[in-house]
């Protein structure tokens, strides 16, 4: 994934933004294992020990789906 892809994904989850479809067309050549696990180890990051899981959770879910509506893949594919 490109860098600008992997920001516009990043802040889509921790922060607030949008994911264009050439970077949810990158997100979904990654997978959802991959997509999950990047959510996950951002979370150990002492940085981000204030935030709220489930509700990281909830944006991550929200940000693959959508990528998923917009690329037509399964919600739960994984590349």
């Amino acid at each position: 994934m490109e860098l600008p892809c992997a920001t516009e994904v990043f802040t889509s989850i921790f922060k607030t933004g949008a994911v264009t479809k050439n970077c949810c067309g990158e997100l979904k050549v990654l997978g959802k294992v991959c997509h999950d696990a990047f959510v996950k180890k951002t979370l150990e990051d002492p940085i981000y020990k204030n935030l709220s899981e489930s509700a990281i959770a909830k944006k991550s879910s929200k940000t693959w789906n959508t990528c998923a509506s917009v690329i037509d893949i399964s919600p739960s594919s994984s590349a």
